[in-house]
């Protein structure tokens, strides 16, 4: 049985949004960034946020990993309410259960790629080696090496072997390809559905390029800080992502 099969018989919400709003002050304005989002999100699956800037895309994730509180609505990750989570709360449960991947790397250039890595492995509860983070997103012999001595998808991937060294449930992707070029970002994106693949970690990605919707197993199509349309991706390509 595939592995679309098996998710379909064991729909597991990682994350569960009711109502979601937000709204931002800005001088004498309110913007509203969301507008009542509803989403469900399971365990295993690659889930693309699309859409065009502005659509909120960042501020659901951003809300989904508790980085940021919604105005109005609930959310539950797992056995967490998170918008009944004072600060050291959300703190703990983004240690122990979500890895984040940004557009920029955030690497700290003084340390090697292992390093790097080994800052969130020693402060994780049930942490892989740096070493198999470094395996599972193919730079095992790039290990010793400062970022400076890393290309632009290298480093990238070394941020994302620092996000799963740490064995989250949920893998967090805001923009992930937006500062590469087109073929570097696919050996990213690669890396990304490997670790999917690999160790059954539910992922989100957000991006504007419709192009990456090919690797999800959900595409979620925002606009006006509202869920325009969800939908199930038949044809979901493995590898060889195009752009």
């Amino acid at each position: 049985m595939g592995k679309a099969d098996n998710r379909s018989l064991d729909r597991c919400a990682v994350f569960s949004a009711k109502g979601l709003t937000k709204v931002y002050r800005v001088g004498d304005v309110d913007v509203h960034a969301l507008r009542g989002i509803d989403l469900e999100l399971y365990a295993g699956e690659v889930v693309v946020l699309l859409g065009p800037s502005g659509s909120g895309k960042s501020t659901l994730l951003n809300i989904l990993g508790g980085l940021d509180a919604p105005s109005s609505g609930t959310v539950r990750a797992l056995d967490h309410d998170l918008t009944g989570s004072d600060d050291a709360a959300l703190t703990r449960f983004r240690r122990e259960h979500i890895g984040f991947v940004f557009q920029f790397y955030n690497l700290i250039p003084s340390l090697t790629a292992r390093e790097n890595i080994s800052l969130v492995t020693d402060i994780a509860q049930d942490p892989m080696s740096a070493e198999e983070a470094l395996r599972i997103v193919g730079l095992a012999d790039r290990m010793d090496h400062f970022p400076a001595q890393l290309s632009g998808g290298e480093q990238q991937r070394v941020a994302i072997a620092r996000a799963i060294a740490k064995q989250p449930d949920v893998l967090l992707c805001d923009e992930p390809t937006g500062a590469l070029d087109a073929s570097t970002g696919v050996v990213v994106l690669e890396a990304i559905e490997r670790i999917n693949r690999e160790l059954g970690t539910a992922t989100v990605i957000i991006t504007h390029n419709a192009a990456i919707s090919a690797m999800a197993d959900r595409i979620v199509s925002m606009s006006g800080g509202l869920v325009a349309e969800i939908r199930d991706n038949v044809k979901q390509l493995a590898r060889g992502i195009r752009w």
